[in-house]
């Protein structure tokens, strides 16, 4: 389906009649599918919302607008646009740090937060030749395929999820594909987190090479204090794909947890 917003139409995954709706944002490169395998993993009847980000999949990509704010905004309209009177935030890597905007914000309905592989709230610390390499990262097959073996994984992906990395990553948006390396990872954040007032939890790979169980203790468990990491044996940065099963055990864990406190709240 598609959701009207800001000028521009967001290409949305709605599926499920849960009460308690996850919705997804995905890494910078990835696309709605990226979650697909957790989403599968996870009890038929949760609804999960996995909107593509401005510039990727299906979704326009305007000239313009690739801050934070306006990938945050465009999740809030979405989940007004749906109606979701309650739900839990899931984000990856960029989607992370998008997913800690948004959470910052403390828009009515959140009740919890999932982190997987979060790019950190401070501006990301690259030297300029690491920066000059991002920014070409997704303009070939080979380029796209030396990132995935270099950076992003540290399981070997299936040949069909390898195809559909190498494909929403050249599918992205010039503009999309630059944004991210130039100006909003290097975006500041850190004072917004501590506003974060719902419970969290990170889930890091063991093997990231990109955001590090190290980076995220140091620089977002300082700011989110009552966040909780959980680590994943023998996985890389590109987690949903690596270990999706393991990742939809741990969503599953945190959801049917806030659901509970949820009925008990109303018992009592």
């Amino acid at each position: 389906m598609k959701v009207a917003l800001n000028g521009i139409q967001i290409h949305v995954k709605d599926q499920g009649n849960g009460t308690l709706p996850v919705v997804f944002l995905h890494y910078w490169g990835g696309s709605s599918r990226t979650w697909d395998d957790v989403i599968a993993a996870l009890p038929v009847e949760y609804r999960t919302v996995a909107p593509d980000l401005r510039g990727w999949g299906d979704s326009d990509a305007p000239a313009a607008g690739y801050a934070l704010a306006d990938f945050a905004d465009d999740a809030q309209h979405v989940i007004a646009a749906l109606k979701l009177d309650r739900f839990v935030l899931v984000g990856h890597s960029m989607g992370g740090k998008i997913a800690q905007l948004l959470a910052s914000r403390r828009p009515r309905g959140l009740a919890g937060l999932v982190l997987v592989a979060p790019s950190p709230p401070g501006p990301l610390a690259l030297p300029a030749e690491v920066r000059a390499a991002m920014e070409g990262a997704y303009v070939t097959r080979e380029s796209v395929g030396m990132s995935i073996d270099q950076m992003l994984t540290a399981k070997p992906l299936s040949p069909k999820h390898r195809e559909q990395v190498i494909e929403d990553s050249l599918r992205g948006a010039p503009q999309a594909k630059l944004a991210w390396p130039r100006s909003t990872s290097q975006e500041d954040i850190s004072s917004e987190v501590a506003a974060i007032d719902v419970p969290t939890i990170v889930i890091a790979g063991e093997l990231d090479r990109i955001d590090g169980t190290a980076i995220l203790e140091a620089e977002l468990l300082t700011r989110v204090t009552h966040a909780v990491m959980r680590v994943l044996p023998g996985t890389g940065h590109l987690s949903p794909l690596e270990s999706p099963v393991a990742i939809a055990g741990i969503i599953r864990e945190f959801v049917d947890g806030i659901e509970r406190v949820g009925r008990d709240a109303i018992t009592v």
